[in-house]
C-alpha cells in the first residue's frame, strides 16, 4: 500500500459546537432479544454522501439452534455492504454467489436493475450459541447507474489498506482518504473506514469529500470540546478541518461520506430509486415473480409489504436487508 506522507497528521479542529452539523440518534428495534439500531435514513437526514441506509446489528447472541434468517428478498438501485465486527453471515444471491461474510471482509453487492439475496446463519454455527455484531449500509447509485447490471464482489480483510499511527488504527473499507485507496470498486466518490482508537488517540476526518459523517460504534469521542457516546451518527459541516479524539476508554468508529447525491431518492421496502414509477414497477415485478431466485435458498421468500412508496424516510416500510424482518 502506498500512502501520502503523514496521512494521519491531525488537521486543525474547527472551533465551537457548530462543528457537528447534526447528531442522529438511531431508532432501536428489539427482535427477540437482538437489537437493531437504524441511523439512516432519519427524519433529520436522508443521506450522507451516497449512504442512504445504515443499521447497527447487535451486539447480540443467538441461542443454540437459532440464528439469522433473512429470507430471499429483492433490491434495486443500490449497493449493499455488510461489515462485521463479530460473527458470520452466509450471503447467497440470484447471481449464484454463496459467500461467508466474516469480520473485516467487504462483500459489495450492486443490485442495479434488480437482484435477490438472502442472509442467514450457516447450519454449522447453529450447534452452539453464536454472536453477531456489525453494520449494514446501503449506498444509492447515481442516476446513470441505477439500472446497472447486478454484481457481487468479495474482498477479504487482508486485502484492504490499514494505516496505524499514534494509537489510531484505520482500515479503509471502500473509497479513498488518509492518503490511501481501497481496492473495492465504488459507483461514486466516497470513503468508508473502520477506525479503532486507543484512549486519547486522535483521528482526522478527510477533507477531500463534500459530505462526511462518523458513527460511534463503541466508546466515546470528543469533537471541539463536545463529547458523543456510542450509538450516535455525527454529520459534519462541509469544508471544516476537524478531528475526533477518543475518550478515556478508547473508541471504535465507522467514518463515511462522499459527494452529494445527484438528487433525492424514493424508498420503499428494499427499493431505492430516483423514480417513483420505477419503484412501482419493482413492486409489481416482485409480486409477479419476475425477479430471479437464489440457488440453494429458493423455498422461501419475503412477501411485498402493502404500503405506498415513501419519499420521506419516516414513512418507509421496515427493510428486509437487515435482521429487522
Amino acid at each position: 500500500m502506498s500512502v501520502d506522507k503523514d496521512p494521519m497528521g491531525v488537521m486543525p479542529e474547527c472551533a465551537g459546537s457548530d462543528c457537528v452539523g447534526q447528531v442522529i440518534v438511531p431508532r432501536a428495534h428489539d427482535i427477540g432479544g437482538f437489537e437493531v439500531r437504524r441511523a439512516l435514513p432519519a427524519k433529520e437526514r436522508q443521506m450522507v454522501g451516497p449512504f442512504i441506509f445504515f443499521d447497527q446489528m447487535g451486539p447480540g447472541e443467538f441461542l443454540t439452534g437459532r440464528g439469522l434468517d433473512v429470507r430471499p428478498h429483492p433490491h434495486i438501485g443500490l449497493s449493499t455492504v455488510t461489515y462485521l465486527f463479530d460473527g458470520e453471515i452466509q450471503h447467497r444471491d440470484s447471481l449464484g454467489s454463496d459467500q461467508a461474510i466474516r469480520p473485516g471482509d467487504v462483500n459489495w453487492m450492486t443490485t442495479g436493475r434488480g437482484l435477490v439475496h438472502s442472509e442467514r446463519t450457516d447450519q454449522r454455527l447453529r450447534g452452539q450459541a453464536n454472536r453477531l455484531f456489525g453494520i449494514q449500509s446501503w449506498l444509492a447509485l447515481p442516476r446513470a447507474q441505477e439500472e446497472a447490471v447486478p454484481d457481487f464482489v468479495h474482498h477479504p480483510a487482508a486485502t484492504l489498506p490499514v494505516i496505524e499511527d499514534g494509537g489510531a488504527r484505520l482500515r479503509l473499507i471502500a473509497g479513498y482518504g488518509w492518503g490511501a485507496r481501497s481496492p473495492v470498486k465504488t459507483p461514486s466518490d466516497l470513503f468508508y473506514a473502520d477506525a479503532a482508537l486507543a484512549p486519547g488517540a486522535v483521528m482526522p476526518m478527510p477533507d477531500e469529500h463534500e459530505e462526511r459523517g462518523a458513527y460511534v460504534v463503541e466508546g466515546e469521542v470528543e469533537v471541539a470540546g463536545d463529547r458523543f457516546e456510542a450509538g450516535r451518527m455525527l454529520v459534519f459541516r462541509a469544508g471544516d478541518g476537524l478531528a475526533l479524539r477518543a475518550g478515556p476508554k478508547g473508541a471504535r468508529l465507522l467514518l463515511l461520506g462522499g459527494a452529494v447525491m445527484d438528487g433525492p431518492r424514493h424508498l420503499f421496502w428494499n427499493f431505492v430509486s430516483s423514480s417513483r414509477e420505477r419503484i412501482e414497477q419493482a413492486k409489481a415485478d416482485w409480486k409477479a415473480g419476475r425477479f430471479g431466485t437464489v440457488p440453494g435458498d429458493d423455498q422461501e421468500f419475503i412477501p411485498l409489504p402493502e404500503m405506498r412508496v415513501a419519499a420521506a424516510p419516516a414513512a418507509q416500510a421496515p427493510s428486509a436487508g437487515s435482521p429487522t424482518s
